[in-house]
């Protein structure tokens, strides 16, 4: 005999493109976890051929706009309105926009969409008058998504605050943990100790912040290496050779696996504006290797969570930037315990509350049709005759 249908048999879900972004890299583990459980995943994407590309599992449907513009993602709610799926997924903070179009375009016919917090929103690098415009929109979430899910509870608890949505419509779920690669090369390193920064090279991230901090630092022995790719590589490249660190800074570009480099470097620094949970100080602390970060999240501080760990730095504070890296980089330092990630069984926590979303939409959509049963079922009254 063949399993009922799950309530959420279909996930519809989307990205801009796959360039090495943490939203999108922990999306495709979300979805491989969702096939292995039996659900049918579609995947829109608007341009599939980055350095992630590889990493989407073959039994994920994957339709590619060739578009890897912005504005090329509102393709995403003809699609949806196409398909039919059961629930749709929006992975982060920056596709938002994609959710209320879609809920625009299929009105009362969308299926229920969930929404993940992937940044903070509460955001200390905005000025006038991006900041009150950023507030407002955070406000329209509560009227076209169904359900925020948060990483942390401290980012739930932003979440509530900067958005209006009720505690009934958070839920707190982590990201599923990175899962080490067995058939990749493994990551360079440069030889002898090293400090080490993973992302993208875009302005969110602040390498230029840590360049110039490690600039400063006491031992001119140390190394530093950044594993990413992006739009400031000649930005920061140029900031290198101005600071005569060309032989001590090397930026190899994006890798598939950065857990070699992660498990030898004597510390990983992360020195960015704004992030969400940034995974990588999760991978460094499951190694037991220190971590220097920015206060860049209400979530840094949930993971470094002793000074055993590492050291949370203001990010206007390039002294104490400079201080932690020296103290983490002395060469007698004692390295922290390994801290297990959490999210093992993140796919099935999304897929619980994906069913619940969905079975309680068909409620609500069936009760008007049972009220004009039972009020059918009513025998009328006639009034007696005299």
């Amino acid at each position: 005999m063949l399993s009922p249908r799950a309530p959420t048999a279909h996930v519809l879900t989307y990205a801009q493109t796959l360039n090495g972004g943490g939203v999108e890299h922990a999306l495709l583990r979300l979805m491989r976890g969702w096939v292995e459980l039996g659900r049918r995943v579609t995947f829109v994407v608007g341009d599939a051929s980055g350095p992630l590309a590889a990493e989407i599992p073959p039994e994920v449907e994957t339709i590619e706009l060739g578009d890897a513009r912005y504005l090329g993602m509102i393709c995403v709610a003809e699609i949806a309105e196409q398909i039919c799926p059961d629930l749709i997924f929006c992975p982060g903070n920056h596709y938002t926009a994609v959710a209320g179009w879609i809920r625009v375009r299929l009105g009362a016919d969308c299926p229920p969409l969930v929404a993940k917090v992937s940044n903070a929103l509460d955001r200390h690098d905005q000025g006038w008058p991006l900041a009150p415009a950023y507030r407002v929109w955070l406000n329209w979430h509560r009227y076209f998504v169904d359900h925020l899910v948060a990483m942390t509870p401290a980012m739930r608890d932003e979440a509530i605050r900067t958005t209006g949505v009720r505690s009934s419509q958070m839920s707190v779920i982590a990201n599923p943990p990175v899962r080490r690669a067995g058939n990749v090369l493994p990551s360079p390193v440069p030889d002898g100790r090293f400090l080490l920064g993973v992302g993208r090279l875009v302005p969110q991230k602040r390498w230029d912040r840590l360049i110039a901090s490690f600039a400063r630092i006491a031992d001119p022995d140390t190394k530093l290496m950044i594993l990413g790719e992006g739009a400031e590589r000649g930005t920061l490249e140029a900031q290198v050779a101005a600071l005569g660190l060309t032989g001590r800074v090397t930026m190899p570009g994006h890798v598939a696996d950065p857990t070699f480099a992660i498990e030898r470097a004597a510390a990983l620094a992360l020195t960015s504006d704004f992030e969400g949970v940034p995974g990588v100080l999760r991978e460094a602390l499951a190694v037991g290797t220190p971590v220097v970060s920015t206060d860049s999240s209400v979530a840094v501080r949930e993971i470094v969570a002793s000074p055993a760990f590492g050291t949370v730095v203001d990010p206007a504070d390039s002294a104490g930037l400079v201080a932690a890296l020296d103290h983490w980089l002395a060469p007698q330092r004692a390295r922290p315990a390994p801290v297990a990630q959490p999210g093992a069984d993140s796919a099935a926590a999304y897929l619980d509350l994906f069913d619940q979303l969905v079975l309680a939409r068909r409620v609500r959509r069936q009760a008007p049709f049972r009220l004009r049963r039972a009020l059918q079922l009513v025998p009328s009254y006639v009034p007696a005759q005299p």
